[in-house]
């Protein structure tokens, strides 16, 4: 289901000057590594059968002894080399990004923005058909060049010792130096999901001009961490009295699903960051929970995620001591809240397109709402939106989750727009 509009714009073709410089983690690494799941001391988990108390042990116990065993991070290393690689400096902050260059007869230079605790390696699945969309049936004149980097202080982009300050609107600003001065674009596009979608919110806010379009994962208000309780989804309301039953026990899921993360993650980062940075089995607990809960899985989280792909995300996270600086980006958006560049409306002025799923569908709308649910809000109104789409499946990782849907969407918003 979608609802579109299109004006038009004509792309520039950029030759590439870096040289790549594939992954390779040190086998140093990966011994500590095992040597660490070996020692892991396990809590006692009395009455969690129905995961009421959090990630269930005997699970986590399975992935961990796989983890330690028969997982192989030099297959998964290889798969991720597959693709070009680049370290460079942007304005004295370590970026990663990877890259697959653009085949067609002008690929429009694109950005992925991913979010927490998402990896660069969230989008694998749609890199290959937005850059060379002829070979999965798709038009060769809607080809990107697409640039995935990792989040300031997540995955390879790290360390970041100088940059404790670092948020989501500090990295548009990075994100826009990239792609004009370090890569030297003229006009870029851009899409993200999570605190992606803020990233990209920021850059069609701020640098309009320079942007063909945008495409997102949610249409959230860039102040949505601004305030006193940015960690709470509720802003201090209580429940409101006389809601329907299956909409009460909705809203109590949505505020179960998100409530811990964001309150610890913008509360107290460094506090949990000292024992997730010091047990591997603590790190996949935090992030396991999130990817159980958030993910459109009906119960069972390998058929969205194996085994293999939960431990590379958690790989890339461990391996770069990411952890600790991944999770306080939550509290420097609050911190150092985000203010205008301008006072024009719409706030986000490049051309917008959403994409919805049901599993995030807010209490007491359905899927078949959701596009005329958020065009009733006031969060629609800060978007130039251009093309608004939902689906029934897919939940909060969608590149990965309904990657076919996700390109489809993407391509119809720059459609026009090159």
């Amino acid at each position: 289901m979608s609802h579109e509009t299109t004006p038009s714009h004509r792309a520039e073709v950029r030759p590439f000057l870096l040289e790549p410089t594939p992954i390779r983690v040190p086998d140093d690494v990966l011994t500590d590594l095992r040597q660490r799941l070996a020692l892991t001391r396990w809590p006692l988990d009395a009455g969690n059968d129905d995961g009421y108390y959090g990630v269930r042990r005997p699970y986590l116990e399975e992935l961990v002894d796989y983890w330690r065993t028969g997982y192989d991070w030099r297959k998964a290393e290889a798969a991720i080399n597959a693709y070009e690689h680049y370290h460079v400096q942007v304005d004295g902050v370590p970026v990663h990004f990877m890259r697959k260059p653009g085949v067609g007869p002008a690929p429009v230079p694109l950005i992925l923005t991913h979010g927490w605790p998402w990896t660069f390696w969230h989008w694998s699945k749609v890199i290959d058909p937005l850059a060379d969309p002829g070979a999965y049936g798709g038009d060769p004149a809607e080809a990107f060049d697409v640039i995935v980097p990792s989040f300031p202080g997540f995955g390879f982009s790290t360390p970041l010792p100088d940059n404790p300050d670092m948020n989501f609107w500090k990295v548009a600003d990075l994100w826009h130096t990239l792609m004009t001065r370090t890569l030297g674009h003229t006009k870029y596009a851009a899409a993200g999901c999570d605190v992606g979608a803020l990233v990209t919110g920021q850059l069609g806010h701020k640098y309009a001009d320079e942007l063909y379009a945008i495409h997102i994962g949610s249409g959230l208000k860039l102040t949505l961490f601004n305030g006193d309780r940015g960690w709470d989804l509720s802003g201090g309301r209580p429940i409101p009295e006389g809601l329907p039953a299956d909409v009460h026990r909705q809203l109590l899921s949505w505020e179960k699903r998100f409530a811990v993360h964001l309150a610890a993650h913008v509360l107290a980062p460094s506090t949990l960051s000292y024992g997730l940075s010091d047990s591997p089995a603590g790190l996949l607990a935090w992030i396991l929970d999130r990817w159980l809960n958030w993910s459109d899985n009906g119960g069972d989280i390998e058929t969205v995620f194996s085994k293999d792909d939960l431990l590379t995300h958690a790989m890339i996270f461990w391996v770069n001591n990411a952890i600790g600086t991944s999770i306080r980006t939550y509290s420097n958006n609050n911190r150092y809240p985000w203010t205008p560049s301008h006072d024009r409306q719409p706030v986000i002025e490049a051309p917008t397109g959403i994409t919805f799923v049901g599993y995030e569908n807010p209490p007491g709308v359905s899927t078949a709402q959701r596009v005329q649910s958020f065009l009733d809000s006031d969060r629609a109104a800060w978007y130039n939106h251009v093309n608004l789409n939902v689906h029934d499946r897919g939940g909060h990782f969608i590149p990965w989750e309904i990657p076919d849907e996700w390109v489809d969407d993407l391509r119809r918003t720059f459609r026009g727009r090159r």
